[in-house]
């Protein structure tokens, strides 16, 4: 096939015209028709200068006349005939030079298209001969027809790639992967744009480079697809650098994911294996983990402890292999320091099927070193203070269990594992006089030390306020005027003029419930806390019908009481709310699954010490955003046996028959060991009664732990120990009973006052 030419001033595309040595028109062709705008008719005979715009320019145009037979020139024809045209003259006498011959072929072109056609025909030669970009032309086949001298300079590329596939030089599976884009681009024709590629020669598949593909279908003049165009661009470090950018900020954020260090370190591990390497080893100091000081960074002996490890290892890094900390081809390592502490290692291996490592790898994984460093840290003290804040929490708690007269308890306390540390929840379990027991719940706002601190300040003031043996609203009223001081004091220590007080640094909530094992009675009152369950015998559960005060500090309405009896064997179960609530859920759903959780727990019989947390694992099994607190309490009652009460009138003849009933009753019971001690007490407590109360008096004996001798009159006066003066006949009472007996003291109630006393039971058998 003969090879075209699609220069503008080409016979085959140009206007052309055949004149005489003068210059007139003896013949043209259709294309100098159209251009001219004339017919042949009209343009047979007309000279030429008569087709300028400016006939008098003619010996101008002529001056661009070049010796040798060819020569070209420009010339402005008339408007509507040509306009600005270039033009190309050729001799026709066979044998005869440009100046002696007798006609002349003329080829005359627009000069805009021709100068494109030039610009175009320039830009394709220079494409060719420069080297920044690798340009190839493939033909239908996708065999190489053309390309640019550095198409692929790299090692194991032919010199001469006419009519080459890119398989022939290429690895298979990247010469498959380009040659399926450029087919692509055949059958569509929608140009590829900047799409990247992998190219590995068969003679070098190690070190393979990033190439940006771009391409486009060629087509000929008549539509018919003759090949492709294919650029190459090498981006290898560009995306190298990009890959380690996108690789850093991938490791900032699972490193700012938490503060657990085991955890963040597994996620790091996770980050560089495939990312940077194909297994990674992370080493954490020991001291982190036991809340100690590390050894300072240059100390390389400290004991550490591998917490993560990532990939599949291709023998490059065993957990005994140590790694230099510097670039080594397939393996290298990095130390964590921060704040001039050694926190850790993390070392990095490559198989052989990847490139070595090179210097910015090193400096990419001393980057990420640096900031695992800090968090890890960052960890090491946040645990710490954790640490020393739960420790504190739980040393101002009661033991998890106790076991008394009137109750066996079991507790369960989980400190949220947020950010915010330990808050505020508490639980205690007081004994009180006469062997009853006070069970108390409370929950302070807030979290971290703070809260903490206003916890031991309210259990401290609850455990002096249940001293004095106190009703429960009576103790939640006294604790409320407690906490409104708190915020006050706290108030005026930090506002300014003018300013509120805060109330969430002091707010809390309490449940305070008193339970007597003779009357099998508890008696329950609340300042903004859920009300207790109570678990019959048979497994039913229901909630005590507390109508709950405003939360502690708050002020302005009353603690409601509310008295229930309470069968032998049910349990009582106080709670914080972080056990009931969820989030986007009612709280009677949380309540309602309580009730079931603690019917299935503690109905089948289970140690309180297993129900418990049985519960609680139901009801909280995932990470906590409060701290959970319950306190089960099995009931226990004293058998009427063991407890028995007289009556009698103000009168001071009844000490005597006080004297014979207790000596009676004691010798019932095997303890005539005590009979002396206990008479002198029921007698001077009697006569004391008798003496300043006045009105009916109850005398009572309790055997349980101890044994405790009640007096309760209707005075509301307490009695106060003093020392008689010699000279004195009385007062020396309460002196002598404090002397013969292991506690005593006093209570209000209701109708009056209590004085009671504790002896310790002699040994049995």
């Amino acid at each position: 096939m003969a090879r075209t030419n699609d220069d503008p001033l080409d016979a085959g595309h140009a206007a052309g015209l055949v004149v005489d040595a003068e210059g007139t028109v003896l013949s043209c062709t259709p294309a100098a028709e159209s251009l001219l705008n004339r017919t042949a008719r009209d343009l047979r005979g007309l000279r030429i200068r008569d087709l300028l715009a400016d006939p008098e320019s003619w010996e101008t145009v002529m001056a661009q006349r070049r010796d040798g037979p060819v020569w070209e020139g420009r010339a402005q024809l008339v408007p509507g005939g040509g306009g600005d045209v270039l033009f190309r003259v050729l001799p026709l006498d066979e044998g005869r030079g440009a100046r002696d011959a007798h006609q002349f072929l003329v080829f005359a072109a627009p000069l805009a298209l021709v100068a494109q056609w030039r610009q175009g025909h320039a830009f394709m030669r220079e494409l060719f001969l420069q080297e920044r970009v690798g340009l190839a032309v493939l033909d239908k086949e996708l065999r190489l027809v053309r390309t640019n001298t550095p198409l692929l300079p790299y090692t194991g590329v032919p010199a001469d790639l006419y009519g080459a596939r890119l398989g022939d030089f290429l690895r298979e599976s990247d010469a498959r992967a380009i040659d399926a884009r450029l087919r692509e681009v055949l059958t569509t024709g929608v140009p590829l744009v900047s799409i990247d590629v992998e190219a590995h020669t068969q003679v070098d598949p190690g070190t393979g480079r990033i190439l940006a593909l771009s391409a486009f279908r060629l087509q000929g003049t008549n539509g018919e697809v003759a090949g492709v165009t294919a650029l190459f661009l090498d981006v290898t470090e560009e995306r190298l650098s990009q890959r380690r950018l996108d690789l850093l900020h991938r490791a900032t954020t699972v490193l700012s994911a938490n503060l657990a260090a085991e955890e963040t370190t597994r996620d790091l591990a996770g980050v560089l294996v495939p990312g940077l390497a194909d297994v990674a080893v992370v080493d954490v100091a020991e001291a982190v983990f036991t809340c100690e000081d590390p050894a300072p960074e240059h100390d390389l002996g400290d004991s550490l402890r591998r917490v993560a490890v990532a990939g599949v290892s291709p023998g490059l890094l065993d957990a005994g292999v140590e790694v230099d900390p510097v670039a080594s081809p397939y393996g290298m390592s990095a130390w964590l320091r921060a704040r001039g502490l050694l926190l850790g290692r993390i070392q990095v291996g490559r198989g052989e099927g990847r490139p070595p490592f090179v210097p910015e790898d090193l400096a990419l994984l001393d980057e990420i070193a640096s900031r695992a460093a800090l968090v890890v840290d960052n960890a090491r003290r946040y645990n710490r203070e954790r640490h020393a804040a739960i420790s504190l929490q739980r040393s101002l708690l009661p033991s998890p269990t106790t076991d008394t007269v009137a109750v066996h308890s079991a507790s369960v306390y989980l400190p949220t594992d947020t950010a915010n540390g330990v808050s505020g929840d508490w639980f205690d379990v007081i004994p009180l006089s006469s062997a009853r027991v006070a069970l108390v719940v409370g929950d302070v706002v807030g979290h971290g030390l703070q809260a903490t601190a206003t916890m031991a300040r309210l259990r401290t003031a609850v455990r002096t306020l249940s001293d004095l043996d106190l009703e429960p609203d009576e103790l939640l009223t006294h604790l409320d005027d407690l906490v409104a001081q708190f915020v006050s004091e706290a108030g005026e220590a930090t506002r300014t003029p003018g300013a509120e007080t805060a109330y969430g640094s002091f707010g809390a909530t309490c449940l305070y419930v008193t339970y007597d094992p003779v009357t099998r009675r508890c008696l329950a009152a609340s300042a903004g806390h859920p009300p207790p369950a109570l678990v019959a015998p048979d497994g039913r559960v229901v909630y005590l019908d507390i109508s709950p005060g405003p939360p502690l500090g708050v002020g302005g309405l009353p603690f409601e009481p509310v008295e229930t009896e309470v069968a032998d064997g049910s349990v009582l179960a106080l709670y914080t709310d972080g056990l009931i609530e969820r989030r986007h859920a009612d709280l009677d759903v949380g309540m309602a699954s309580l009730a079931n959780a603690l019917s299935s727990a503690v109905a089948s019989g289970r140690p309180l010490e297993e129900a418990g947390p049985a519960v609680v694992g139901e009801l909280v099994p995932g990470p906590l955003s409060d701290d959970v607190t319950l306190l089960l309490a099995r009931t226990r009652a004293v058998p009427a046996r063991d407890t028995v009460a007289w009556t009698f009138a103000p009168e001071p003849s009844v000490v005597a028959e006080a004297r014979e009933r207790v000596l009676d009753q004691l010798s019932r019971w095997g303890l005539d060991d005590l009979a002396f001690t206990t008479e002198l007490v029921a007698s001077e407590l009697v006569t004391n009664a008798i003496r300043y109360a006045g009105g009916p008096l109850e005398l009572r004996l309790i055997r349980a732990a101890s044994l405790i001798c009640e007096v309760s009159d209707r005075s509301s006066t307490q009695p106060r120990m003093r020392r008689a003066q010699a000279s004195e006949e009385g007062g020396r009472g309460l002196f002598l009973i404090a002397q013969l007996t292991d506690r005593w003291g006093s209570r209000y109630t209701r109708h009056g006052k209590t004085i009671w006393t504790e002896q310790s039971l002699p040994p049995s058998g």
